[in-house]
């Protein structure tokens, strides 16, 4: 069986929310794991509160001296990794009770692995089942064929570039196949996908469990999609996708520098959000960079 899984969690929102995902933690059936809580600096100081009274040994609270941003922070937490198994855990998402030990089973069975993928439930702020588009559209993207399955190389490149079907924050990483160069700072939106094409391009294989084992917290409002109508993610996109395109034709991988050239489900999102362009108040400029996205 595999060792400790590690949980870091980068935290910057409600603190509320925060408790609720250790608690989610703290119930797994499989006590062989350690988690450690970044704080980047959040306005409100009742976390550190909270965490100067937790008596788990195995979680430790940090507070960065100064606030580092998405990219910076989920960086640091890379670099206190200790474990022999990470997540990334995002500080509003919950682990269903069997997280940790199908983890930790599922990584033994499949020793070669990079990465692992289980089954994700989508909730709204009050942890009501939803399924907005977005998400209805990573079903139709996401492998189904068994209950598990072992994706790698070029397909497994061609198939995220598609569409990314991943939920970043229950992927369970083998800490020796992150990749030293880390997070991209300059990609804050789609960090996310930059490191986990990282390590396919290394030879990474994903396992993909269909035992659902986690709740993912889908807001409202959220960076992404804020990000989207005033142009930054769609313009780190297009900026990405060029990259690795070129990258991936070096690599011989033909058909998926093809993928991240067509880049269709980013501007199928582009034009999803054309009505939420319309009744923006800046709504020639978002209409502009919508255009632009779906268009070059």
């Amino acid at each position: 069986m595999t060792d400790t899984l590690e949980v870091l969690v980068p935290f910057w929102g409600d603190p509320e929310l925060l408790y609720a995902t250790v608690e989610s933690v703290k119930a797994q059936t499989d006590p062989r794991w350690t988690m450690t809580i970044v704080d980047d600096c959040y306005p409100d100081a009742s976390a550190a509160r909270h965490f100067a009274r937790e008596d788990d040994d195995r979680i430790t609270y940090v507070r960065n001296d100064t606030n580092l941003g998405i990219a910076g922070n989920f960086e640091r937490c890379r670099q206190l990794a200790t474990g022999d198994l990470v997540v990334f855990l995002g500080c509003d998402d919950l682990l269903h009770t069997s997280f940790v030990a199908r983890a930790r089973a599922l990584m033994a069975e499949h020793p070669d692995a990079a990465f692992l993928q289980m089954g994700v439930r989508v909730i709204d702020e009050s942890g009501e089942d939803v399924l907005p588009l977005g998400d209805r559209i990573k079903r139709v993207l996401r492998p189904r064929p068994g209950p598990t399955r072992v994706m790698s190389g070029e397909d497994l490149a061609v198939s995220l570039l598609r569409g990314n079907w991943l939920y970043w924050p229950s992927l369970v990483f083998r800490r020796s196949r992150l990749p030293e160069s880390g997070f991209r700072q300059d990609l804050p939106i789609i960090l996310d996908l930059a490191l986990v094409m990282d390590v396919v391009r290394a030879g990474g294989s994903l396992v993909v469990d269909s035992h659902e084992a986690f709740s993912y917290r889908r807001h409202t409002a959220s960076l992404s999609s804020s990000s989207a109508l005033d142009g930054t993610r769609f313009a780190d996109d297009r900026r990405y996708f060029r990259e690795i395109s070129e990258q991936l034709a070096t690599d011989g991988w033909t058909r998926a520098a093809r993928a991240a050239r067509r880049r269709w489900v980013s501007r199928l999102h582009g034009l999803a959000l054309v009505p939420d362009a319309l009744r923006s108040s800046g709504r020639s400029r978002s209409m502009r960079l919508l255009w632009t996205h779906l268009t070059r």
